[in-house]
């Protein structure tokens, strides 16, 4: 199960223990066995990257989905990439250090079963210290997607690129915005939710009192990419409306 969903579920469940441990139980064995059916279902859909074709957009409206990651306030003064035949390149110019970029299956850890869904789509909106030193890693991992290399490759590639220091080191305060009401994040959560991402190097969760009973922070360990994130749902997307609350 990716960690992203397995923090979500943590999340979840510990409000349900509190209300009836009888019931916890019983609602954890059907989650996990539906999170294994949903993961070999995928693992049998999305076996390899599909043909590139099927992961490339239009170019205006790329840029304008992923202005769609943050309020316009940041978004319109943003850079915007673009993916292109040969990896994601400079489709706007921005003024205010933000980078705004539509994220594609690959942007997830290489055991999530959907790693090559040609369906995603995750606007994002970084701000200027996770743009310097957060989106680098997504990048390398595209140049070596279009590269054809294999998710082993990938991994071991990007693990060597922190030994030897090429990756930059996560520097303080970096986030990303996710309040794109039209996100597609993969086939079970679709559009989730409206939540803002803070990136802190290591494993952390308990220094911000993450998972905890009445905490707000959901955090999802990422070890191939030295850091934890942590996810705070926000109450609207970016165009302000407001977002249907998840029910617990």
């Amino acid at each position: 199960m990716p960690q992203y969903l397995v923090a979500i579920f943590r999340h979840v469940s510990r409000k349900t223990i509190r209300e009836s441990k009888v019931a916890t139980a019983i609602a954890m064995v059907l989650l996990l066995n539906a999170a294994h059916a949903m993961a070999q279902d995928a693992k049998a859909t999305y076996p390899s990257m599909a043909p590139l074709q099927q992961y490339l957009m239009d170019r205006g409206a790329e840029i304008a989905l992923a202005r769609t990651a943050a309020p316009a306030s940041i978004s319109e003064s943003a850079e915007v990439l673009v993916l292109e035949q040969a990896g994601y390149t400079t489709a706007a110019k921005g003024n205010n250090g933000f980078v705004c970029v539509v994220e594609r299956s690959w942007g997830a850890a290489t055991d999530e079963p959907e790693f090559w869904n040609p369906k995603v789509r995750a606007p994002i909106c970084f701000n200027p210290a996770a743009a310097r030193s957060f989106l680098p890693i997504f990048l390398m991992k595209t140049k070596l997607v279009l590269a054809g290399k294999s998710k082993a490759e990938i991994l071991r590639a990007t693990g060597s690129a922190f030994d030897k220091k090429e990756l930059p080191a996560l520097e303080q305060g970096a986030m990303c915005y996710m309040l794109s009401k039209q996100q597609y994040l993969n086939d079970r959560g679709k559009s989730w939710h409206p939540h803002l991402m803070f990136f802190i190097p290591g494993d952390t969760a308990k220094s911000w009192g993450a998972d905890l009973p009445g905490s707000p922070v959901i955090a999802a360990n990422d070890p191939e990419e030295r850091a934890t994130i942590f996810m705070v749902w926000v109450g609207t997307w970016s165009d302000g409306t407001p977002a249907l609350p998840i029910s617990h």
